[in-house]
């Protein structure tokens, strides 16, 4: 029998924590667990969570995960640390948290992030300057945000650091980021993959910003050894090694195998992104695409839309509907909900570039009102959301034969045809819909092994063939006709 090789990956994003058990040696996840988040949501905008949420939420689904596995923890070799993108966690010089984590979601730092644009000569200088025009929900303007609501907060700060940073610093005691990720915060260069510490001195001239900056390390780069205290925690080998970790969208490349040019990731979770690796910084010249630095050596171009699961998951609930029974009426209704078109943009928007913007229904009549139609308004308008993104990514050259479709919606047959036939493309989804987190273990393999990045993602990501989903050339003619409703209505806002 072959010796196993156990890693555990870990995912915290905006509804839950992921953890996953991956045997390197076989390539087979052979455990998984999850535990669930609560949001702090305000009126104006915000969106926040505790912490101590994150901490728990790890353990319990690490928990689960050995315990479905069946493995002892004393034989994790390794942990990789997968987080939601953007957000802002601030400690003392203790190491204590000073305030709820400020999310990715969070646009109540907008008016910040307008001032921080104007300061950098609009989208097309913040483009030139930084590789990204910064946007609502950036980490840099909730530094801004934080040193004119919060003073006294502001005063105490003696590190800043992303979810996956804070998460690495909780299980070994060592501040670091590593660069994929630090490309999302807004202060980061991504051609030349350093922290842009003017801008930081522009919002806080005494360079208290600057000293608080965590140390870059590159992806295959170990954080440390995790702390006795920590393991005892979770039950797991005191030996293990940390990885670097990432945001989620490049753990999410790792683990659908996207490491090489000419596969497109899209991700169908509480935002909707799509992504391609690149071997070379080409910054579009389109806002809304965020070339990013990936966590496997190269460039990640990627677009994010603020509003898919979290959007259709409203509809759900108000109707009081459980999965099932919700793309049944998907199902039922007709390609373009009879007439019926929502804008689902209850978070604002980041593509289309709306940060303002409210959800919104249109065409609706006496006879088109009911729920399959409004069911299915919703999914077609958060889908429209990715083409909108996919049509910006494929202007700066990225193509694919085929999508490979992840996320809690792409477990839906209903939805995966609808994405084929409104991309026009072939879509597949990988065994693992869990990508982000068995990114975050492959990671972990790679900085402890010494083994290739390729051979592990050859080893460990496979495709699902009965998930493989054709576009269908009379649902393609008819998306497109509801696409192009969807633009017209954008276009007024």
């Amino acid at each position: 029998m072959t010796q196993q090789n156990l890693f555990l990956g870990i995912d915290c994003g905006t509804q839950g924590t992921k953890a996953i058990v991956l045997d390197a040696s076989s390539g087979k996840v052979l455990g998984l667990g999850a535990a669930a988040h609560t949001l702090i949501s305000g009126a104006n905008g915000r969106r926040e969570q505790h912490t101590q949420e994150w901490l728990d939420a790890f353990t319990e689904a690490t928990h689960r995960a050995l315990q479905q596995a069946g493995v002892d923890g004393q034989d994790i070799l390794g942990i990789g640390v997968s987080g939601q993108q953007h957000g802002l966690v601030l400690l003392d010089d203790s190491g204590q948290v000073l305030r709820p984590a400020k999310l990715w979601c969070d646009t109540e730092t907008a008016a910040e992030n307008e001032r921080l644009l104007q300061y950098l000569g609009g989208e097309s200088a913040s483009l030139e300057r930084l590789g990204v025009a910064i946007a609502p929900g950036y980490t840099v303007s909730k530094l801004l945000w934080t040193r004119e609501q919060h003073p006294e907060v502001f005063a105490r700060i003696a590190h800043i650091l992303l979810p996956h940073d804070y998460l690495n610093y909780w299980l070994t005691g060592r501040a670091v980021a590593e660069y994929g990720d630090a490309s999302g915060t807004g202060y980061f260069n991504v051609r030349s993959r350093t922290w842009d510490v003017a801008l930081l001195q522009h919002i806080d001239p005494s360079g208290r910003l600057q000293a608080a900056l965590p140390t870059l390390i590159e992806a295959d780069q170990a954080v440390g050894t995790i702390l006795p205290a920590i393991a005892e925690r979770l039950g797991i080998n005191p030996d293990a090694i940390v990885s670097s970790g990432g945001g989620d969208n490049m753990m999410g490349a790792i683990g659908t195998g996207n490491i090489a040019p000419g596969v497109i990731t899209m991700s169908l979770g509480s935002s909707g992104t799509v992504y391609a690796f690149a071997d070379q910084p080409n910054v579009s010249p389109q806002a809304s695409v965020a070339t990013f630095c990936s966590s496997s050596g190269g460039w990640l171009p990627l677009i994010c839309t603020m509003n898919l699961t979290n959007a259709t998951g409203v509809i759900r609930e108000l109707f009081d509907l459980d999965l099932d029974a919700f793309n049944a009426l998907v199902e039922q209704a007709p390609i373009g909900a009879d007439g019926v078109s929502m804008l689902p943009f209850l978070n604002g928007e980041r593509v289309p570039a709306l940060p303002h913007a409210t959800g919104s229904l249109h065409g609706l009549t006496m006879t088109n009102l009911t729920r399959a139609n409004l069911c299915r308004a919703v999914v077609e308008g958060t889908t429209f959301g990715l083409r909108y993104g996919l049509d910006l990514l494929r202007q700066t050259g990225l193509h694919s034969q085929s999508i490979r479709l992840i996320g809690g919606g792409s477990k839906s047959p209903v939805w995966r045809q609808m994405v084929a036939d409104i991309m026009h493309t072939e879509v597949i989804c990988t065994e693992q819909s869990e990508a982000a987190a068995l990114g975050a273990a492959i990671q972990a393999a790679w900085s402890q092994s010494g083994e290739s990045l390729a051979s592990l993602c050859e080893k460990c990501v496979s495709v699902d063939p009965a998930s493989r989903t054709l576009p269908v050339a009379d649902n393609v003619s008819a998306y497109q006709h509801a696409y192009e409703r969807y633009q017209q209505h954008v276009a007024t806002l």
